[in-house]
C-alpha cells in the first residue's frame, strides 16, 4: 500500500512539472502559424522595476515590457530581432505576449529564446 502512495505521489509531481513547462513554450498544432515579425528595438530605459523597449513593429512604435528580474526579462541592445505573438493565456504576463528571438531565428521550438515580453501597441 505504501509503494501505491509512493508512486501516486510521484506521479502528481511529475504531472505538475510536466503542465508548468508546457506554459512556458507554445508548440502549435500543425497547421497553425505563428503570428511572427522583425522589430527593431531603438532604446531601452528602466521605470520603477519594469524594463521597457522602445520598438518599431511594421512601421509602427510599439514598446515591449517586463518585470526586472523576472525570467526572460532583459534590456536589448539596439538592433532587429524577431518576435513570436503567443496565444492568450500564454506565457507570464496578463496581456499580449511575446517572446523575443535572434533576427535570423529559424524555429521558436530550437532556437534561443532572447527573452519574453508585454507587447503594448501605441
Amino acid at each position: 500500500m505504501k509503494k501505491v502512495v509512493n508512486l501516486f505521489i510521484l506521479l502528481a509531481l511529475l504531472l505538475g512539472t510536466v503542465a508548468s513547462s508546457a506554459q512556458e513554450s507554445y508548440l502549435p498544432d500543425k497547421g497553425n502559424e505563428l503570428n511572427r515579425a522583425v522589430i527593431t528595438v531603438r532604446g531601452n530605459e528602466l521605470n520603477n522595476g519594469v524594463v521597457v523597449l522602445d520598438i518599431v513593429k511594421t512601421g509602427k512604435a510599439c514598446e515591449l515590457q517586463c518585470n526586472q528580474g523576472a525570467s526572460g526579462c532583459i534590456a536589448l541592445k539596439n538592433g532587429k530581432y524577431q518576435i513570436v505573438e503567443l496565444p492568450k493565456n500564454f506565457g507570464m504576463y496578463d496581456c499580449k505576449v511575446v517572446e523575443v528571438y535572434p533576427e535570423f531565428a529559424v524555429d521558436p521550438e530550437r532556437d534561443r529564446k532572447l527573452g519574453e515580453y508585454c507587447l503594448i501597441e501605441k
